[in-house]
């Protein structure tokens, strides 16, 4: 079993087209085509980790977090994040990580979250923009369900609960070939009129590649003419944080000693208490005070997250219940997410949970 066997499948559930810009996820270190010996799943890469995955003769570290963020100019060894790196790649260990790509999967951190505090009728908080596309062709009309068909089977016109949606318009379309051009129909050097369809379908960025490759397969004609365009729409099952609602309403002092005890952390730092029941819960792991406004949206009446400064507190305006229970408490059990996914497909060789704790924040 090769590593690329192994980072296709996160792939399936974290896309790596889902990450944020601003990040950096995959395969940072290794080969693709090296085999695999284990998988060692954390939620960062630290030297301990690298330890543990030779302990352990496992050659692929799954990480959430990424050990590299920004451009690195010098492997010398003066940063933890420089001998990290040194000693995977001494080692011949890779390191694969999904972070904001998992962020942003409908079955991903938040989801994990939702499921530890058993929320149900669960939401994307933040729906993603910038992810769906749309393809606009052009081919003869006698051919056009043909095209469809390839289109639809690569992934193409699929909209929430609907697929196979397309939209076309017949038309007249015309060209003339040079002395280098061999036209399905026409003569070269003649101007041709043909009766066209259009079709236009929207898709995932994630599957261009298979459309692109579906399109030029199965079109008709010699030259494909085709125009691309990334939508303002949002995927209602793309994005980051979720919100549900508890099996039951609790008070607030109440449900805050049910999270601290779930989500196994030491410390909750929380705005002010408003007298009122909570029930239903938004949820963002890690830094999470940027969707403080979209859990108010959201009609929440408790928003749990992370890293809140002290002036974001104030962003609860006596709406909203908030509740910082720490970064590492809240990304947690993601480890725990991807040793399942990763377990139910591969059996051939360990797939292991990582001992370490890699939080570095302590209380007294």
């Amino acid at each position: 079993m090769r590593i690329k066997e192994v980072t296709d499948y996160l792939e399936v559930l974290a896309p790596l087209e889902y990450a944020e810009d601003f990040d950096n996820v995959g395969l940072l270190v290794g080969n693709y085509n090296s085999e695999v010996s284990g998988i060692l799943v954390t939620l960062d890469t630290l030297e301990e980790t690298v330890e543990e995955a030779i302990v352990k003769k496992c050659n692929l570290i799954v990480s959430f977090h990424p050990i590299v963020f920004g451009g690195m100019k010098k492997f010398n060894g003066n940063s933890y994040v420089e001998r990290v790196v040194l000693k995977a790649i001494k080692n011949d260990i890779a390191i694969y990580a999904t972070h904001t790509a998992l962020d942003n999967s409908k079955n991903g951190v938040s989801a994990k979250m939702c499921e530890v505090l058993g929320l149900t009728n669960t939401k994307i908080l933040i729906p993603k923009k910038g992810i769906i596309k749309k393809l606009t062709t052009f081919i003869p009309s006698d051919k056009a369900p043909g095209l469809r068909k390839a289109l639809f089977n690569a992934g193409a016109g699929n909209i929430g609960n609907y697929d196979q949606c397309s939209f076309n318009i017949e038309g007249n379309g015309t060209y003339r070939g040079n002395e280098n051009s061999n036209p399905m129909v026409g003569e070269k050097g003649e101007l041709h009129t043909q009766k066209e369809t259009r079709i236009s379908v929207i898709f995932e960025s994630k599957n261009e590649a298979g459309i692109l490759k579906a399109l030029h397969e199965n079109h008709y004609y010699e030259e494909v003419a085709y125009e691309l365009i990334t939508t303002e729409n949002v995927h209602q099952n793309i994005g980051m944080g979720m919100f549900g609602e508890l099996p039951a309403e609790m008070d607030e002092k109440e449900f805050l000693l049910f999270l601290k005890q779930t989500m196994k952390t030491d410390c909750i730092r929380h705005s002010i208490f408003l007298n009122k029941k909570i029930k239903k819960v938004a949820v963002l792991g890690g830094s999470g005070s940027f969707a403080i406004s979209n859990a108010k949206r959201a009609g929440a009446d408790a928003y749990v997250s992370a890293d809140f400064k002290y002036h974001e507190f104030f962003k609860a305006e006596n709406r909203i219940l908030l509740a910082d229970i720490g970064h590492y408490e809240s990304e947690q059990f993601t480890k725990n997410l991807l040793v399942d996914y990763l377990t139910k497909k591969f059996t051939n060789f360990a797939v292991i949970l990582s001992e370490k704790s890699t939080n570095p924040i302590y209380y007294i």
